[in-house]
């Protein structure tokens, strides 16, 4: 088993214990944060003790309502200048002119979407720098099984993780890949391993962990490799109790010609998993035929081009899944191979788009496949995804610089993200913004970090244990670096 398949369980079992409280409400408004649950943000350093057995945001009712003017990206079109309020942890109002009884208010001049959503990553792996292929392959499988990939990944990974000679550190990859994520304006991944610090929530959501209080999602990297067991219950899940809704697994990543990416789809279709909850993640070596098997299951696709092209020198055929009626979404998937953020990911995907004859997208619709479109496919479409009065108040603030607001998100990268707030709490942002949602004393409790040439605040508290290491990873991003480091020099920066 190599790195890349121990570091990703197939699902995590029905039987976890589910948290008591799973929203993450109320932390926007100043003062807010004087009393707190497990899990909270205290104003001393804090007496060790065992670590909550699930994160506890304050209640709604603990925080003041706070107001964000910008354009305004909706479920039904934009808002071109318009207002939403936050209370608690949800949505309070949308309105078109500035609350007159919401004290605490920014005029934001940027573009407030949903918070974005990337459904294909690896997030352990994002500690790691860009690889450079050293040429083209035909499929995962030859890459994997190079001498390239094991100096260059599967070497350093046993050194993070351990090898058997000291303890692993891979809490504290997580945690960075968590503000990696965070910090590119994302609010929720997929891809979380089982030894992510809390598996009830972390600093960013897991789609494919305990999320709202339920685990709505199984993973599998290499369907191959599946266990007997390990396909009945997924299959249990998906059919028998209704609470899979969502089944990611990769399947058929290689070239178009490469017959055996072909036949792993084929294997596949021809299983008891294939089912409209499969999310099919790359499909690179399919054709609409293909695509149409899995729309006809209602099945969806996870298209993560950079990684595709760098790996096979080409990608899924978007168009043909479009054309079959396939909800496709954008996942960035890893650092060795794939995008920086998603925010880059959304580049490389509008450059095919304009490099494909046939393929009509506009940036509304790519901006979709990060946010609501996204949110469908991850059966989270109640919940996340869109911006609107009563859904969970998971947002990004992003600068604008093009006078369409889609088209300021396209071209946007993670230096233009001035606010990342997720269920109302507030966990990098700008210092003068933070100072205002949070109060100045609350805005002392952030971790300061210089971001692509100015200095922003951000806050990696929340789900983290109250114990550092050799319990837990370490609390802030200027220890989980050092911590790295320590182990592995070579590590990626996030802020490059």
């Amino acid at each position: 088993m190599d790195a890349f398949d121990e570091a990703y369980s197939v699902g995590v079992p029905d039987t976890l214990p589910r948290p008591r409280r799973t929203e993450r409400g109320g932390t926007a408004g100043p003062r807010s944060r004087e009393d707190r649950g497990a899990g909270s943000r205290p104003t001393q350093p804090p007496t060790p003790q065992p670590p909550a057995p699930e994160p506890m945001r304050a209640l709604p009712t603990l925080g003041e309502p706070v107001a964000l003017g910008g354009s305004i990206l909706r479920s039904d079109g934009s808002l071109a200048r318009g207002w939403i309020t936050v209370e608690g942890d949800r949505i309070a109002a949308i309105e078109s002119t500035k609350p007159r009884h919401v004290e605490h208010a920014i005029t934001t001049g940027g573009v407030i979407v949903p918070g974005l959503i990337d459904l294909h990553g690896h997030p352990e792996y994002n500690v790691f720098a860009p690889w450079e292929p050293p040429k083209t392959f035909i499929n995962r499988g030859q890459w994997r099984n190079s001498d390239e990939y094991a100096a260059l990944v599967r070497e350093p990974w046993s050194r993070l993780t351990s090898g058997g000679a000291e303890e692993s550190v891979k809490k504290a990859m997580t945690r960075y890949a968590e503000v990696r994520a965070a910090v590119g304006g994302v609010t929720a991944i997929q891809g979380a391993s089982k030894d992510y610090p809390n598996k009830a929530e972390a600093l960013v959501r897991n789609v494919d962990l305990l999320i709202f209080g339920t685990q709505v999602a199984r993973s599998t990297v290499d369907f191959d490799r599946l266990r007997d067991d390990d396909i009945e219950s997924i299959r249990k899940g998906i059919f028998d109790t209704k609470t899979v809704k969502a089944h990611y697994v990769h399947l058929a990543e290689g070239q178009k010609t490469n017959e055996a990416s072909v036949r792993e789809f084929e294997r596949f279709a021809a299983s008891p998993l294939f089912s409209s909850a499969t999310v099919m993640i790359h499909g690179t070596a399919l054709t609409r035929d293909h695509f149409d098997q899995l729309a006809d299951k209602g099945g969806s696709l996870v298209w993560s081009p950079q990684s595709n092209l760098r790996l096979y020198d080409e990608t899924t055929d978007v168009a043909a899944a479009l054309a079959a009626g396939l909800p496709v979404a954008l996942g960035a998937d890893w650092m060795p191979s794939g995008s920086p953020s998603l925010l880059h990911e959304l580049k490389i995907a509008a450059e095919v788009v304009a490099q494909t004859p046939g393929l009509d997208l506009e940036p509304p619709d790519l901006v979709r496949m990060i946010t609501s479109g996204a949110a469908e496919i991850a059966a989270l479409g109640d919940q996340i995804g869109t911006l609107d009065v009563g859904r969970t108040a998971d947002l990004t603030v992003i600068q604008k610089r093009r006078d369409d607001p889609y088209e300021s998100v396209v071209a946007a990268y993670p230096s233009w993200v001035d606010l990342v707030m997720i269920g109302g709490d507030v966990i990098y942002g700008r210092p003068d913004w933070v100072a205002e949602l949070t109060g100045a004393e609350g805005a002392t409790q952030y971790e300061q970090v210089r971001a692509w040439g100015r200095h922003l605040l951000l806050d990696t508290r929340f789900g983290s244990p109250e114990e550092g290491p050799p319990t837990g990873p370490p609390r802030r991003l200027a220890e989980m670096r050092a911590q790295l480091i320590a182990r592995y020099p070579a590590v990626g920066p996030i802020f490059a």
